[in-house]
This record gives structure tokens, C-alpha cells and sequence, in this order.
């Protein structure tokens, strides 16, 4: 089954699910209110139309076809054409929007939570991280937690010369912010324990890489999809934000974007050769690439459920979504594709 629920019109809209609480602020009363219900067997995808952005709500089958924070339930949208965060209430597969909060910048891209502190990434006028705390179910503002990024606003295209992904460290005292071709950087801001950012980063350049999407491994390595050498790369960091390549091996494919954990593998996203190759890590940030996997045209964004399963995969030239089963060796078998209405492009999917 599918749902919709409008969104205001804007550029983009991604999606970003707070893993132990989240939100963003403003002192006005939630229209509904939610207990703590976690969503299961239900994936979100935003779809980018820009005469009214949607997230559309599908129902997973248990054989994975397709018909947040544990502690706060919360799901997050990040609307770049309005400046604006959506913090919605989850309940099973439905959503009830609880605030709409300025990002405190321009065009912002991605958002990250760790426990009850969430930071979102503008990408315009040289780039901003803004801060913002939960407090009693509500996202509040940081006074004083905006940084800026510095980089060039005259840098085009805009798609690739903008920041690509924050991200916090699994033990949350890091806050990592990719810069794609403006910089090629990987900057590494301190966290304290009031939720308030070093004053600037660490900045580790990387050039001819552009950094673009981040996750980690279960040994807390930062995991970078590269796409100017369409290549993953782990590193370690440093306690002072030093990162430290421990190794780089190319996909083989074009336009190596995004990159999604699952079970230890990582699932990188090829956009140019309409591709998901897998790699293996065994925790030691060593890589190795166990081959790729066919998608519809534009692969973009991947999500993987929280049992290992399956993998859904967003493709941008039909608004497509590509469905996968993961095999215990983490080998992707094709099951179905749904066709996401409205969809335009589409970044922005969150699966349980």
C-alpha cells in the first residue's frame, strides 16, 4: 500500500531518520501527538517534485517487495528550496508533521543525529552546519552552534562544487562534513559535551577525490564514497580530526555518489553506469569489492532495512525504486521495483 503526504514546494527534499532522537525547533505545538512507536517494515522516499514535494509511505511485504529515532520516533526532511527543516512524528507507516524549523542557512542538504543533538548542512553562500537539541520531545535551536563551511560560492556546476553530507561518529564527539569539488575536503569538527562545535574543523584535503556521501564501519572507520576517483575509501580519525586513509579501491563504475551500510557491506552508488557495487570490510577498514549489481538509469540514494535483508535503491531518470533481497554473503538478488508517483529526481529514503 502507498501513502502520501504533501509537502511544501521546494528544490529538494532529503530524509534523514534520527537514530536515537531528533528534531528541529520552533516553540509551537506539535498538531499531533505520538507516543514512541518504532516504524517497521515500512520504507520512506521523498519525492523532489518541485510543484509540491512528498514523502510516500510503502508498505514492505514480508518477501521485501514494496506495496527515526527508538526513543522519539521522529523523521526528518530537509526541504534545500525553502530553507526549512520537516520534523514529522512516525507512527507505523503513517507521518504527522510536528514542526517546520528555519535550517539557518541557505539550500540545506543533509541532516545527522546523535542522541538528542541534530545538525543540518546548508550548501549555499559557502556552506553552514546549524545545531539543534531535542528537549522535552521538541527540536530547539543551539544558540551559537552555526559554523561556517568557507568555501567559494562562485564554484560551479553547483551540483558537484557544494557540500555533500554531514555526519556524526558513532560516538558522537565528531561531526564530519564532506565538500565535494569545492575543497575536496573532509572537514572534522570537535564536539563538546553542550552539543557546541570546535570553531572550525580540521580540514583534511583529499584532492581529485571529491568526497561526496559517508558512513561508518562497525570499527568506527569513516567509510567516503569518491566520486572523482569512483572509489570507497576508509579512514581513521584522530581524536583532533586528523583522517588517516587506510585504504582506497575503485568500483570499477562511473560517477561513484553514495554509499549505504548494511550488515558490515557497503553499497556504493554508481549514478553513471546505473550500477550498486558491493564491498566487503571486515572491520579493519580494508576493503574489497565483491562485484556490482544492475539498477534502473540514474542510480542515487540506498537504504538498507535494519534486518540485513533488503536493500532499496532510488534511481533519479523514472523515479524509480529498485528492490533487492541481500543473501547472507551479502550478494543482491533483484525482487521488483515500484515507480514512486509524482517522483522527479528523488534523494531521500529511509527503510526499517
Amino acid at each position: 500500500m502507498r501513502k502520501t503526504l504533501q509537502l511544501i514546494s521546494g528544490v529538494a527534499l532529503l530524509l534523514g531518520l534520527a537514530a536515537v532522537g531528533a528534531g528541529v525547533a520552533a516553540a509551537q505545538s506539535p498538531r499531533f501527538q505520538f507516543g514512541p512507536v518504532e516504524a517497521s517494515n515500512v520504507v520512506f522516499v521523498q519525492t523532489d517534485n518541485v510543484s509540491g514535494n512528498q514523502v510516500v509511505a510503502y508498505d514492505r511485504a514480508p518477501n521485501g517487495t514494496l506495496a527515526y529515532s527508538d526513543d522519539y520516533a521522529l523523521l526528518f526532511a530537509v526541504n534545500a528550496g525553502s530553507n526549512t527543516i520537516y520534523v514529522f512524528r512516525v507512527r507505523g507507516d503513517r507521518l504527522a508533521l510536528q514542526q517546520v524549523l528555519s535550517s539557518g542557512g541557505t539550500f540545506p542538504v543533509s541532516v545527522a543525529v546523535h542522541g538528542d543533538l541534530v545538525y543540518v548542512l546548508n550548501a549555499l553562500n559557502s556552506g553552514s552546519v546549524q545545531g539543534y537539541r531535542i528537549v522535552l520531545g521538541l527540536v530547539l535551536p543551539i544558540f551559537g552552534s552555526n559554523r561556517a563551511l568557507g568555501l567559494d560560492p562562485t564554484e560551479t556546476p553547483q551540483f558537484t562544487h557544494t557540500p555533500g553530507q554531514l555526519a556524526f561518529t558513532p560516538d558522537g564527539s565528531q561531526l564530519v562534513v564532506t565538500t565535494k569539488a569545492n575543497g575536496n575536503d573532509i572537514d572534522v569538527f570537535g564536539v563538546d559535551i553542550a552539543g557546541q562545535l570546535s570553531a572550525a574543523p580540521l580540514v583534511n584535503a583529499e584532492p581529485g577525490t571529491v568526497p561526496f556521501a559517508v558512513t561508518f564501519d562497525a570499527a568506527g572507520h569513516l567509510v567516503v564514497a569518491e566520486a572523482g576517483t569512483n572509489s570507497l575509501a576508509t579512514f581513521s580519525l584522530s581524536p583532533s580530526g586528523v583522517a588517516t586513509e587506510i585504504d582506497a579501491l575503485g568500483s570499477g563504475q562511473a560517477a561513484t555518489c553514495w554509499v549505504a551500510a548494511v550488515n558490515g557491506d557497503f553499497y556504493a552508488s554508481n549514478a553513471g553506469s546505473a550500477t550498486v557495487s558491493e564491498f566487503r570490510d571486515t572491520n579493519t577498514g580494508l576493503l574489497s569489492l565483491a562485484g556490482a549489481t544492475a539498477t534502473d538509469p540514474g542510480t542515487v540514494d540506498a537504504a538498507g532495512t535494519a534486518s540485513g535483508t533488503f536493500l532499496y535503491v532510488q534511481t533519479r531518470t523514472s523515479g524509480i525504486v529498485d528492490e533487492y533481497q541481500i543473501a547472507t554473503g551479502g550478494s543482491l538478488t533483484e525482487i521488483g521495483s515500484v515507480v514512486v508517483a509524482g517522483a522527479v529526481g528523488g534523494e531521500g529514503i529511509v527503510a526499517f
